[in-house]
């Protein structure tokens, strides 16, 4: 998500010294937009960035943040004047996740595992070099790493890949899960899953005359719906094997897929897929305003200064 926004929106000097590392995976990144008091409303974020001569000095507080113990940089949208309304006050920046200022804490999950974190930025100093895009178009530079990062959570798979994939596998391997009643919901969820894996291809292929728009939204929605729904036919097809868990150990998890755990486990990480990288309500509400045209839902706080709002 970091690098076509940087593409999109980082100077040339930005450009130069962060895109050839991020492609080749030698440097890790995190997304620091979720705080506890505006996860779905990410335009709420109370991250303050503080002007300092040519550099920045930000505090605040971040939350769900994957992988910010392994990270070497960070995207981050921070507040920036609240004197204006609050999509119109936030400033994105690239953070050095080394700096002394900055505290990981490992947040443990319904799994036993803690892939996220919660990040504590106490006088963290941000060379305005490392500031993407102009002063208080923070909304519209984080609109693009979100459309980038939802294309990427739902598309790019091939066929069966993810759950439906191991479900199928378990249809033709053992004859005991067959039934006339197992055999026509799985067909259904093979035709969804191809489908939506069908419709993110074209959405992927897209990207080549430009960056996403809100259609990918409705990718990730139908994916998180859809993972969910087939990891509970797995535990349908074999219930038994819903009742034992392979370890609660807290650990950190260095990346993978988590499709190689056992179905207990899939069944409890599927119930994040709603969550991360915007929910489905939130995700309902882009598809019925951007992409059909409905009107929007009433916001109390719209046009009023970021300040004046009622936290």
């Amino acid at each position: 998500m970091a690098a076509p926004t940087i593409l999109a929106f980082g100077s040339a000097e930005m450009q130069q010294r962060y895109l050839r590392p991020l492609f080749a995976c030698t440097e890790i990144w995190c997304q620091l937009f979720s705080e506890p008091g505006a996860g779905s409303d990410l335009a709420g974020v109370a991250t303050r960035a503080v002007p300092d001569g040519d550099e920045w000095v930000v505090d605040g507080q971040k939350v769900w943040t994957s992988g910010a113990h392994n990270a070497d940089f960070a995207i981050l949208p921070a507040r920036t004047d609240t004197s204006v309304p609050k999509h119109a006050g936030m400033t994105y920046f690239v953070v050095d996740m080394t700096d002394p200022g900055v505290e990981v804490r490992p947040l443990r999950q319904i799994t036993g595992e803690a892939e996220f974190n919660e990040v504590f930025l106490s006088g963290v100093r941000v060379h305005d070099r490392n500031r993407v895009g102009a002063v208080g178009e923070g909304w519209k530079v984080a609109t693009t790493t979100l459309n980038n990062e939802r294309v990427a959570i739902g598309a790019g798979n091939d066929r069966e890949a993810g759950q439906i994939g191991l479900v199928t596998e378990r249809w033709r391997t053992d004859p005991s899960v067959r039934t006339p009643g197992t055999h026509t919901e799985l067909m259904r969820w093979w035709v969804e899953t191809e489908v939506t894996r069908l419709a993110g291809e074209r959405l992927r292929q897209g990207l080549e005359a430009g960056q996403p728009g809100p259609e990918s939204s409705a990718m990730k929605l139908a994916f998180a719906q859809q993972a969910q729904q087939v990891s509970g036919f797995a535990l349908e097809l074999a219930p038994e094997e819903g009742l034992t868990y392979h370890d609660w150990t807290m650990v950190r998890p260095e990346g993978g897929s988590f499709l190689g755990h056992g179905p207990g486990y899939r069944y409890l990480r599927a119930k994040g897929n709603s969550i991360e990288g915007g929910t489905s309500e939130i995700m309902r509400n882009v598809i019925a305003e951007r992409v059909l045209g409905l009107p929007p839902d009433h916001r109390p706080d719209k046009g009023i200064a970021f300040k004046d709002v009622p936290r």
